[in-house]
């Protein structure tokens, strides 16, 4: 198997998916090379936000893999999960589950609600998570899972210790919200109507997608330097009070390895460390610090765009804190406060992308900022100055 066409299809994968699913190129990066890497992954946000439909799409490029999805509650059996009782084999007194089409024979796996499972299911969907096995209800030897990773989704963070022995189990947590952009929001508006022209769709045989996982990822080199990275940047976050486990350490070194095999490198770089901000955080209020320490060592246009960021939301704060005032006052506000700072932000983030790119470095965290100057530069024209929203320019 040529490990290198396995990455470019991927790559191609990736792009077409980008195309499809608007401000989502980094969210299907981190779920590739957590598949990749053999790990488990937590997409959390609000309903609405296509993380199903991404989700279906990523694996069902896969070719020949067994795929099996759920939507969990609190009363979800584990014989619904896993395979329900053979009812015929039953009538004449023998009991036995059937697995075909279950949790059980899946090699990539899609748990929707993942922190609603059920007490009586937690066992086997830890044991299902973390070992790759089942416990067959009648007993017996456990049954070996061909699973390579699970994709889960929720609308919220876990509660109880039940969901959190779930919660500490998947490596790659990604956030995602509603489109900030709005001209990536108008295009989600415009494809509602009328008829898409088919698009590209490259797949991977899942036979490549196993040696890639088993042998090719495993192999990727781990340079000294990296491993200096790592230990600075485990002391940075530890200083913020930050601590993850040494298991989440060391599982996320599959990451890093996966990263730079997905790109094509035989060797881990230090903009492999970007994944990182998916793996080091409990709760999302911790997410901010952990990206920027990663990219402190990584990714210097990204770090300035992180500083953007930060002026443009306090412009949008101030802008929620004059709600009810005069058209008179909003006006003035913005001609001496926010229309200068968000002009100069627009044209700096321009300015950091075109640097990023002609580096060879991500642009993720350069167009996720730009898309919440572009979405409050919007906001202030139609709000603060009367501009009717449909004349708005979506350039900043």
């Amino acid at each position: 198997m040529d490990a290198q066409d396995t990455a470019a299809r991927l790559r191609a994968i990736g792009e077409e998916l980008s195309d499809r699913f608007y401000e989502r190129a980094d969210v299907i990066r981190a779920l590739m090379v957590t598949l990749l890497a053999g790990q488990h992954s937590l997409v959390l946000g609000p309903p609405g936000t296509a993380k199903s439909e991404l989700a279906r799409e990523l694996t069902g490029r896969i070719d020949g893999a067994a795929y099996w999805e759920i939507l969990l509650s609190k009363f979800t059996a584990p014989t619904r999960m896993f395979g329900p009782v053979d009812v015929a084999a039953l009538a004449r007194g023998e009991y036995r589950q059937v697995y075909e089409g279950r949790a059980t024979t899946a090699h990539i796996a899609f748990i929707d609600e993942i922190f609603k499972c059920s007490t009586a299911a937690l066992n086997e969907t830890l044991g299902f998570l973390n070992e790759r096995i089942y416990h067959p209800e009648s007993g017996g030897a456990p049954i070996r899972c061909p699973l390579i990773g699970a994709i889960t989704a929720s609308n919220e963070l876990p509660g109880g210790e039940d969901a959190a022995a779930i919660y500490d189990r998947l490596l790659v947590r990604i956030e995602v919200g509603y489109l900030a952009d709005p001209s990536n929001f108008a295009a989600l508006v415009r494809s509602a109507v009328g008829r898409q022209a088919p698009a590209a769709r490259t797949t991977v045989a899942l036979g490549a997608l196993q040696h890639a996982v088993t042998e090719a990822v495993p192999a990727v080199a781990l340079p000294d330097a990296i491993v200096d990275a790592v230990c600075t940047l485990r002391a940075a976050l530890r200083r913020k009070e930050l601590v993850a486990s040494d298991r989440r350490w060391r599982q996320a070194v599959g990451l890093l390895q996966a990263s730079a095999f997905l790109d094509g490198r035989p060797a881990v770089g230090e903009s492999d460390l970007s994944v990182l901000t998916h793996v080091l955080w409990d709760s999302p209020a911790e997410r901010p610090t952990v990206e920027r320490e990663v990219l402190h060592l990584v990714n210097p246009d990204a770090r300035e765009a992180l500083d953007l960021a930060d002026t443009i939301e306090e412009l949008e704060a101030q802008l929620d804190a004059m709600a009810g005032q005069s058209r008179e006052a909003l006006s003035e506000w913005v001609i001496k406060k926010a229309h200068g700072p968000l002009a100069t932000a627009g044209q700096r983030l321009e300015k950091l992308r075109a640097e990023a790119l002609s580096a060879g470095r991500s642009t993720a965290t350069i167009d996720r900022v730009t898309g919440r100057q572009r979405a409050v530069r919007a906001r202030v024209l139609t709000e603060a100055l009367g501009v009717d929203a449909g004349t708005v320019q979506v350039q900043p």
